[in-house]
């Protein structure tokens, strides 16, 4: 059933899902609002699901739109590399991509795989350091893109998913009982870094900074032998790691909108590929979409998929 699905009804309910609305959903396609209600419509009988629960003049995901959601978004994803495969097989060029460690290690092999299967002639230089630093290279003309933890930036960027952030420790040692607790974090500059020394802060819980790397292979390593506690992203999690709690003295830490910025300068057609693959592959690699309520249960799912 799903390969006759019209790829304009699934463009226009993934439009509706993101914005939460027909109304913004209309301005993204490029179409009145009566007719992406009639496509939502058409797309309902074709499927004989509701997609979507009104209330009011609001309206949410129904458990059958959870459950197209992803599968709308790979088979647009799809699309879009065939057709690029096909209508631009010979593009050439260089696209400069900038992403703190973290993010790069998990998330950016599948997204350059399936860019350079589509584009296989462009040349993507990648730039690994803080938000912190790359915003400032961004603006100063070095890169084109820079995926980058929300840090109040003046240029807020797309937002391309939600990470939470979590204390890891060793699972096996009793490294999180010390006084003062030692802390494996990145360099200075580091958003979670902030956020997890001014947390203990202010709980007045002593620590000390016992290890600091721009590597997140360095911080990983650091608690998977036991010698420190981590403030980390929830997909940065090693294996044989635990999340500790509030109760064990570990304030609960934000959750980071991982933001997508473009140089505006940048303006062609190769850039324009890779921010689609970006946004896409971030989407499609189980980030929160929208701010996660249950935080532990996400560590838990990640702790079993590594």
């Amino acid at each position: 059933m799903m390969m006759g699905l019209p790829v304009d009804l699934l463009q226009t309910f993934v439009a509706v899902a993101d914005a939460g609305g027909f109304t913004k959903a209309a301005e993204a396609v490029n179409r009145t609002q009566s007719a992406v209600s009639q496509q939502i419509k058409r797309l309902e009988e074709e499927l004989g699901r509701e997609l979507f629960v009104r209330q009011g003049r609001n309206i949410r995901l129904s458990a059958h739109g959870e459950t197209l959601l992803p599968h709308a978004r790979r088979i647009l994803h799809a699309h879009e590399e065939v057709y690029a495969a096909l209508a631009q097989p010979d593009m050439t060029g260089l696209v400069r991509l900038g992403a703190p460690d973290d993010y790069a290690m998990y998330f950016l092999p599948k997204i350059l795989a399936r860019f350079s299967e589509a584009f296989p002639f462009v040349q993507v230089e990648v730039r690994c350091e803080p938000s912190s630093a790359l915003l400032p290279a961004l603006a100063r003309g070095e890169l084109d893109l820079v995926v980058a933890s929300c840090t109040g930036s003046s240029d807020p960027g797309r937002v391309i998913g939600y990470e939470p952030l979590v204390w890891a420790t060793s699972a096996h040692h009793i490294v999180h009982e010390q006084t003062p607790v030692p802390l494996a974090v990145f360099q200075q500059g580091c958003l979670f870094r902030h956020w997890a020394t001014n947390a203990l802060r202010a709980i007045r819980r002593e620590y000390r900074i016992a290890y600091s790397s721009a590597s997140i292979n360095a911080i990983q390593a650091a608690v998977s032998a036991g010698l420190a506690v981590a403030p980390i992203g929830v997909h940065s999690l090693p294996p044989g790691a635990r999340v500790l709690r509030e109760e064990e003295g570990f304030p609960l830490l934000p959750t980071a909108s991982v933001n997508l910025h473009r140089n505006p300068e940048s303006r062609s057609e190769v850039v324009d590929c890779l921010t689609e693959h970006v946004t896409e592959g971030f989407r499609g690699q189980s980030i929160a979409t929208s701010e996660p309520p249950d935080i532990q249960a996400m560590a838990a799912a990640s702790i079993c998929s590594v």
